[in-house]
């Protein structure tokens, strides 16, 4: 399976978030391909967007961010929930997509992988991958023969983010109509 390029993830966010569906995320764990069709998305929309931790500046934990595309970007939420997002745009603008749910190929113990704290643990990502390219082969999305059109994305508020002031209503949640595993209602 053909991964996808870098200049994929170089695109504009909310367009990355939409043709992520449909696609495979690939985990290398100890020799064994694990996989799943990424059925669910969010957008972060650079640093103005006030629901994304970019908004806050360069820190530690949000330095991946503002790094090239295609990068991956892993972050600890309620001290517990590890949340998986693939950095897009250009070097030096924040932005990337939370990979919110799968339809399981394959996954680490049979975990089903809807919501973002399920999905990495079925494919077993935490903080140690976080800055790690899509281009390796520890963790990558490839390319699917889905064709997924417009007409079968819907789109919907991101979850979790009330505090975001007008970025709060955004419709930046994407997710793929013909799949029934994904983490909040449609």
């Amino acid at each position: 399976m053909k991964k996808l390029p870098k200049f994929f993830y170089q695109q504009n966010t909310r367009k990355v978030a939409q043709a992520l569906l449909g696609h495979f995320l690939c985990r290398k764990i100890n020799g064994q391909i694990y996989r799943g069709i990424i059925t669910e998305t969010e957008a972060y929309c650079g640093p103005q967007d006030r629901a994304s931790h970019a908004s806050r500046g360069i820190t530690k934990r949000t330095e991946v961010m503002f790094g090239p595309a295609g990068r991956v970007y892993v972050y600890l939420i309620y001290g517990m929930y590890y949340c998986f997002n693939i950095v897009t745009e250009r070097e030096g603008y924040p932005s990337a997509v939370l990979i919110r749910s799968c339809q399981p190929i394959k996954t680490y113990k049979k975990i089903i992988p809807v919501g973002p704290g399920k999905l990495c643990q079925a494919f077993r990502i935490d903080k140690k991958l976080s800055g790690v390219s899509l281009a390796s082969n520890k963790i990558w999305v490839a390319k699917s023969r889905l064709k997924i059109k417009p007409k079968d994305i819907s789109k919907a508020k991101r979850v979790g983010v009330d505090y975001a002031g007008v970025y709060r209503n955004k419709e930046w949640r994407y997710f793929y109509n013909e799949s029934n595993l994904v983490s909040r209602s449609k």
